[in-house]
């Protein structure tokens, strides 16, 4: 917006004011005068025409021209300035008389169907006006009123009015424009005046801004004001000097005092570099003690749990069998505590890494519940879980990580819960196309908190009770853990809970959505419309069961009560159209449990033939019992898709086996390490017709100099050429410019995959190669018609492994013979070839290690782990593969290999361990044992 200056505002208030009131008086006075002339003319003339024609009456009615002639010639000859004829008409419009013939008649004529006029009328023109006034008779006629005789027209001029008129204009707006003339005169020399003072100031006030102080306001001003701003101006430059001077002396005491300063914090760095040495040196003894603490722990812990299980194997008392129970459940969380203490250094440090590899959301949920529903069911408390049926199973991310946030949740409920239930609830949102938000919550009925704990529940090395009389044990890092894995997982851990009223906790994650499927889908048609009658009194177990059966499209009748239940069974028992499929029972374990299930399948049996049972109790003996009495299965709650599904079709391979089709495409595969070049190559001829080998990237791009792969899997850290200089290559001059390339590295840095993408990568794979992730890579890239219909017949691969206690799912391992059958595909030969190739490269390699720490060489350190990196990820050692990654991930941060001493220390004792067991591992492989859990 335009901001108006001080000449504008003195025009504006001044000049214009003056010229509207100026010209309106002007124009104001100037009508007047006209309206006055024009009545002056009106009144004048009628003055004249009016007696004219009393005048001339009696020679009218005698008819005496020229009498009438000699009347109103002498008053045309008085009156010629004004009138210019004087014309005497009878009734019937003709001329009587006329001072002047030689003027329009015609004009002063009525027209025909005009009536004479009964008074004096005018008939006004732009130059003239005609006035018309009767000849009056002095005789009355029968209405009373004066017969008209004639009547009399005169011609008035009007051009003296007209020239008055205009010189009254003339004289009235030229007075206005000499006002407004004079007030623009006194106006420019008030704005000369006032301006050029200003005008002056404020070029003095610029030259102030700019650091001139000794500029001054100068000359005598007229206007009083305006020299009590000069003088304020000059005052003020005046005070700003002073300022400026102060200031500067201030400012060179400041320095002076500011090279005091410096000189000081100088010694003080130098005490604080002292101090920083002395708290690296220890932090380097904290690691060292860490290190070697987890090392004498687990070292023993590992032979205590190891011989105590292989005791329990043998025959043995009741009470001794409870004595290593506890033994083994002890040694058990003291290996947790030790777990959670390391895991919580992994993420103070921020090497924790979060993987997305396919899984299975509800098979994970399956797998944590097995391990903590006998605490549940010890303590008779009822757990279920209910999950959103359109929650999409097949997902990609962590899984180790969701089970261990839900499994402390869950386990802290059940810890807490005396008597109730703890109820899990999964739901779900769509982010996008690729990406969701899975929620779970855990709810019991337990002791709650009040608020002051609640504020520290979240605080490392903390519980909600710190009393030594508490009941519950633990180290208190259990949630501090959640959480920062939560926030890992891009989610986030909350919780409601009132003192004796229970809690509620909940947390968060996103997930990448999987377009292939983990696990085979469930043949659910096989149950669409079979009746099933379901009696359960917990809601929430009822309700989760109840969609699960409707979501088969069973028809479900539901009962929550024993009343309802009989009424049920005795409308079936008249009823011959109303029967049942299925009967699924549940039921609290109480002192009474056994022998009311007894009596109810008694009850039910005769007309229900499939009965299924859902208790709380994971007793073999109490199983036992209730099938001896009717039952067909029953069921350890909660109870899940997978376990009703195999319990009501009573098919425990519910399954089939997948029927693997070989996709037609020719696929490079490119690796260094012989091993990881011998497993990818077992598994791409799984699925594809035919794959290439290559163990450098120059040999890739020879290879790819004179043939087209439809998909080339490409390692990174490579002699001779690497992976990156050889896509570089490949896609600059090849047969291969568009073939996809995927990074395969058994490097999982945080940022790695952006930067592999960066560099021009189609996608990325982390070591070990995971089966379904390289199926959904090739699915991406190739034929999408060959997965869609392998994925119907999809299955679950048969396990050839040994029974495992709920122990030995929790204990780590040092070698696990699963995850090297995992890794391989289930071909067992495969496996056992790496493991040994594993077992005779480790010495090389331990030396070789140790020579590059003891020269300080950190790029050939980098080579020799991320290569045995490599070699481990498919051999199923899962903690060797952990610490490598851990060291790897520093080494590529260009940490100082001091810094990792403690990671190394933990590097070599794990290739000890690895040592000292192989032999036994061996032993036993050659033995042909089915499987081997160490």
């Amino acid at each position: 917006m335009h901001k108006l200056r001080l000449k504008d505002w003195v025009i504006l208030l001044t000049i214009v004011p003056i010229a509207f009131i100026s010209f309106g008086l002007a124009s104001y006075f100037s009508y007047n005068r006209s309206s006055e002339l024009n009545e002056f003319l009106t009144l004048r003339s009628q003055s004249i025409i009016e007696p004219l024609a009393i005048t001339t009456k009696e020679a009218y009615v005698n008819n005496n021209r020229e009498k009438i002639r000699a009347i109103i010639s002498a008053v045309h000859r008085s009156q010629s300035s004004l009138i210019k004829s004087i014309t005497v008409f009878t009734l019937d419009n003709q001329i009587l008389v006329t001072s002047a013939y030689h003027g329009d008649t015609n004009l002063m004529r009525l027209k025909p169907e005009e009536a004479p006029p009964s008074y004096t009328q005018g008939e006004h023109f732009d130059d003239f006006i005609i006035f018309r006034t009767p000849i009056l008779d002095e005789k009355f006629d029968s209405n009373n009123v004066l017969t008209p005789l004639g009547y009399i027209a005169i011609h008035v001029d009007k051009s003296w009015i007209k020239l008055k008129q205009q010189s009254q204009y003339i004289i009235a707006f030229s007075l206005a424009f000499l006002a407004v003339l004079l007030s623009s005169l006194l106006a420019l020399k008030l704005i000369q005046n006032v301006t050029k003072p200003i005008n002056s100031m404020v070029n003095a006030i610029d030259r102030i801004r700019e650091g001139k102080l000794e500029s001054r306001v100068t000359g005598q001003l007229l206007i009083g004001e305006l020299n009590f701003l000069k003088l304020g101006i000059n005052a003020m430059a005046q005070s700003l000097g002073n300022y400026q001077n102060e200031m500067q002396s201030s400012i060179d005491q400041a320095t002076i005092d500011l090279r005091e300063s410096l000189e000081q914090y100088e010694i003080q760095n130098v005490e604080l570099s002292i101090a920083k040495k002395k708290s690296q040196d220890a932090n380097k003894i904290k690691s060292e003690f860490l290190a070697n603490m987890s090392h004498e722990l687990r070292t023993p812990l590992n032979g205590v749990i190891g011989f105590t299980r292989q005791v329990l194997k043998t025959p043995l008392s009741d009470s001794q069998r409870d004595y290593l129970q506890t033994i083994d459940r002890s040694a058990n969380n003291l290996l947790a505590i030790i777990n959670d203490i390391l895991d919580f250094s992994k993420l103070e440090a921020g090497k924790m890494v979060i993987e997305s590899i396919p899984f299975s959301l509800r098979e994970s949920i399956d797998e944590s519940l097995v391990l903590l529903a006998p605490s549940a069911h010890k303590k008779e408390l009822e757990l279920s879980i209910k999950i959103d049926n359109s929650l999409p199973d097949s997902l990609l991310g962590d899984a180790m990580r969701i089970k261990q946030i839900m499994s402390n949740l869950v386990s802290n409920a059940i810890k807490f819960t005396q008597h109730g239930s703890v109820l899990i609830d999964v739901t779900f949102n769509i982010i996008n196309a690729k990406r969701a938000a899975i929620k779970i919550t855990v709810a019991d009925s337990g002791i709650g908190m009040s608020n002051v704990q609640q504020k520290t529940i979240f605080k490392a090395f903390t519980q909600a009770d710190q009393s030594i009389t508490r009941l519950h044990g633990g180290t208190g890092l259990g949630l501090v853990i959640c959480q920062r894995l939560a926030h890992e997982m891009k989610g986030d851990i909350g919780f409601s809970s009132n003192k004796n009223h229970g809690s509620t906790f909940w947390f968060n994650f996103e997930c990448g959505m999987n377009t292939l499927p983990v696990t085979g889908e469930l043949e659910h048609l096989r149950l669409a419309d079979k009746s099933i009658l379901y009696y359960e009194p917990h809601s929430h177990s009822r309700a989760a069961t109840y969609d699960i059966l409707s979501n088969w499209d069973m028809k479900v009748t539901k009962v929550d009560t024993k009343t309802q239940l009989d009424e049920v069974l005795e409308q079936s028992a008249q009823d011959e159209n109303t029967h049942f499929d299925f009967a699924l029972i549940g039921h609290d374990k109480t002192s009474t449990a056994l022998s009311d299930l007894k009596k109810t399948i008694t009850k039910i049996k005769p007309q229900i033939a499939n009965i299924h049972l859902a208790i709380n109790s994971n007793s073999p003996s109490l199983h036992d019992a209730l099938l001896a009495s009717g039952a067909l299965s029953c069921l350890s709650k909660p109870i899940t898709t997978n376990k009703l599904y195999s319990a009501l079709l009573a098919e425990p391979e519910y399954l089939s086996t997948p029927n693997k089709n070989i996709l037609p495409i020719k696929v490079l595969a490119v690796d260094d390490n012989e091993a990881n070049l011998k497993l990818i190559n077992a598994l791409l001829c799984e699925q594809v017709g035919e794959v290439v080998l290559a163990d450098n990237g120059l040999k890739a791009l020879e290879l790819c100099q004179n043939e087209i792969f439809t998909l080339i899997f490409m390692d990174i850290q490579m002699p001779i050429m690497d992976g990156i200089s050889s896509l570089q290559a490949i896609r600059r001059n090849s047969y291969n410019e568009k073939t996809p390339i995927i990074a395969v590295t058994a490097h999982a840095l945080s940022g790695e995959k952006e930067r592999m993408e960066q560099q021009g990568f189609d996608a990325y794979m982390t070591k070990p190669i995971d089966e379904t992730m390289l199926k959904h890579i090739i699915y991406e890239y190739c034929d999408i018609n060959y997965f869609l219909d392998s994925d119907k017949k999809n299955s679950h691969t048969p396990r050839e492994t040994l029974p495992l206690t709920l122990q030995e799912e929790h204990n780590i391992k040092i070698i696990d013979w699963q995850i090297a059958l995992n890794r391989t595909g289930g071909k067992e030969n495969l496996a056992k070839e790496m493991l040994i190739g594993l077992i005779e490269y480790l010495p090389e390699s331990k030396r070789e290690i140790s020579i590059a720490l003891e020269e300080q060489n950190s790029t050939k350190l980098t080579k020799l782990i991320h290569k045995l990196n490599g070699t481990c990820c498919y051999t199923g050692v899962p903690q060797l593969t952990n610490i490598c990654q851990e060291i790897e991930t520093q080494l590529k941060k260009e940490a100082a290999l001091g810094s990792l001493e403690p990671e190394f220390l933990e590097f070599f004792e794990q290739i000890e361990l690895i040592l000292e067991q192989a032999p036994s591992v061996l032993i036993k492989l050659n033995s042909d044992v089915p499987g081997i859990n160490i």
